[in-house]
């Protein structure tokens, strides 16, 4: 394992901010054990000269860029992305099986989670774009797409969680973002819960943003967070 505790299991999302500020907030919460994910924001921003010089700061980063494209597109970019050391890569399900194939193929020795519903989205927000299901029911489908494609694991969030570990069973990995502490904004989130109550559900890591890095004091946020997740146990399969 990679941290110590229940930290362990806590990615914070360097969303939002230019490299120089990243890399002063990876050195302030790195000693508290927890992790870090570097998005398409900061990608775009800092490229991966950026991402080196986060996880030599602070470890290996878990990489969202929800890659998205034809299946030999998305091998070649995933193929480039495994040499960069990351913790893992991150897919899009909807991209369909032959992509996913291909970015499993691809992605050693970088773990490939599939992205199933966007925490952002409801199910008006998914009508209006053609998929005539509840989020839970297209997570369900998405995440048995990924399983079958041979992805470790899939991204959702922290309502489904539940559900998602019953249907993969134990050893998929399943990373919840959209937690949030106990009375913070839910921001443009629509699906979120606190991370107690996702790891609870059966995730293995949840993905802390907003709610630690826009606070005036990250530090203080993060460690009223990791109070609250005082009594659960070390995520094993995290590592």
């Amino acid at each position: 394992m990679v941290g110590a505790g229940a930290a362990g299991r806590v990615f914070v999302a360097l969303d939002g901010m230019g490299l120089p500020a990243a890399l002063e907030l990876v050195r302030a919460l790195a000693p508290l054990g927890v992790r870090f994910k570097v998005g398409l924001e900061l990608f775009c921003a800092a490229g991966p000269a950026g991402l080196a010089a986060v996880q030599e700061a602070g470890g290996p980063c878990f990489l969202d860029l929800k890659l998205h494209d034809i299946p030999r597109t998305v091998e070649r970019a995933v193929r480039a992305l495994a040499a960069t050391g990351a913790w893992g890569i991150t897919v899009h399900a909807a991209g369909g099986a032959a992509m996913l194939r291909a970015a499993v193929q691809a992605a050693a020795p970088l773990r490939c989670l599939a992205v199933t519903v966007l925490t952002s989205l409801d199910g008006d927000a998914l009508r209006a774009v053609g998929v005539g299901t509840t989020p839970e029911a297209q997570v369900a489908r998405l995440s048995g797409l990924a399983r079958d494609a041979g992805c470790d694991g899939v991204v959702c969030s922290p309502r489904e969680a539940r559900a998602v570990r019953d249907l993969l069973g134990a050893a998929a990995l399943i990373v919840t973002p959209g937690v949030r502490s106990a009375g913070t904004p839910r921001d443009d989130q629509s699906r979120v819960a606190t991370a107690r109550e996702a790891l609870a559900a059966g995730a293995d890591a949840v993905v802390a943003g907003r709610s630690v890095t826009a606070s005036p004091d990250p530090r203080a946020a993060l460690l009223a967070l990791l109070a609250d997740l005082g009594g659960l146990a070390p995520g094993a399969r995290v590592g």
